[in-house]
């Protein structure tokens, strides 16, 4: 379509721009203007606002395959973080849903995208665009929407191409809490845990306190002298954003968390902060890991888990490699049916684990809350 025949619909004119000179357009919904990021994809059907608010996707702008989106609005519960903020740096879709049908939803995706500065755009062919970036790999990109869409093509592109990359990003430190809060168990507390935010999903927690375990949350890079005085029973550093190569500082605190012993469970950027403690290297995937419907093999029980995922960076690694490291020897626990990614490391006195996934399941299938279990009976066993 045309500009001007877009702007006699009275709807706002709006184009992905991609760095690589490719370019989608559309109409806008939420804000107007420009927004910048790392155009990724994602395979979830459902779970859009958990994915929004998810402090891993900072600086991303987030690619739904799923063609419908906006149908259960937006509610006040489902938010994947205590500053209820969306994170994700725009959002792209084939269908703009105008009509909300669920009874917990208190305004629309637009309304709140609108509210918090988020540039959405719709009408894309998003079938062609998720091929384009499986084939070519998550790229710079950039969203705008209202005059800003009006402007030549070339300029677009170079201000796309201008933003820093993803390869190389400290994000962690931004999304971090700025000093640590407390939630409490439901009912006695039977262990303390101390969280590191890299990121952290507010159902972490939850999943937590329903076990008896009360969290400390504390800012990313707290050394360890500074948690003693929670007197944790154990450790758990969050999922979040940026290139895990990057995140020096934080594996120095994990290695002085294992020498003391201390029972330690990590996801998704915890998992390859552990990795990377126990002496693994990172790397940039292709296109990454998005969604809640990826298989995950556990190679010490031979069990085929669907996870709910979302990264851009891996461990290297292969399926069951067993390496010694300071703290004892250690093991890739699991992989990912589709391309062999590793999705899991551990130590072999089990006093460290972590998965690349999300078991706290917001959204997605809950076959892995079990490990919530696991670091459960460690910590029992530890005490």
């Amino acid at each position: 379509m045309h500009n001007s025949d877009q702007l006699s619909t009275g709807r706002v004119p709006a184009i992905l721009v991609l760095a690589d000179g490719r370019t989608f357009r559309g109409f806008g919904f939420g804000a107007t203007g420009s927004n910048l990021g790392e155009a990724v994809f994602t395979t979830a059907m459902t779970g859009y606002q958990e994915t929004m608010t998810d402090p891993s996707y900072h600086r991303q702008i987030v690619v739904a395959a799923a063609p419908q989106i906006g149908n259960t609005g937006w509610n006040t519960e489902d938010n994947e973080n205590a500053a209820d903020k969306i994170w994700v740096a725009g959002l792209v879709i084939r269908d703009l849903s105008h009509t909300v049908s669920n009874w917990r939803a208190s305004s629309s995706l637009a309304a709140e995208m609108e509210k918090q500065g988020i540039i959405g755009i719709s009408g894309v062919d998003t079938r062609s665009l998720v091929r384009h970036l499986r084939n070519h790999g998550s790229i710079s990109a950039g969203i705008f929407a209202g005059d800003d869409a009006l402007k030549p093509k070339e300029e677009l592109v170079e201000i796309v191409k201008a933003q820093p990359s993803m390869a190389g990003a400290d994000l962690a430190s931004e999304v971090s809490v700025d000093k640590p809060y407390v939630i409490e168990a439901d009912g006695d507390t039977k262990f303390t845990v101390v969280a590191y935010d890299m990121g952290i999903k507010s159902n972490t927690p939850r999943n937590f306190a329903k076990r008896g375990i009360k969290t400390v949350v504390v800012p990313a890079n707290t050394p360890l002298a500074e948690i003693e005085q929670f007197n944790p029973d154990g450790v758990f550093i969050s999922n979040g954003p940026g290139d895990p190569a990057t995140a020096d500082e934080m594996v120095a605190v994990v290695k002085d968390i294992l020498r003391a012993d201390l029972p330690l469970f990590g996801i998704c950027f915890g998992n390859q902060i552990l990795g990377r403690a126990l002496g693994l290297n990172t790397y940039k995937m292709k296109f990454g890991h998005r969604g809640i419907n990826i298989p995950v093999l556990d190679h010490t029980t031979n069990t085929i888990y669907i996870t709910s995922q979302n990264h851009g960076f891996a461990l290297e690694g292969e399926a069951g490699m067993e390496f010694d490291t300071e703290f004892g020897a250690a093991h890739v626990t699991h992989t990912c049916l589709n391309d062999g990614t590793v999705e899991g490391v551990a130590l072999k006195n089990g006093r460290a684990f972590s998965v690349q996934y999300h078991p706290e399941s917001a959204a997605g299938p809950h076959d892995a809350n079990d490990l919530f279990d696991q670091f459960f009976n460690l910590l029992n066993s530890a005490k």
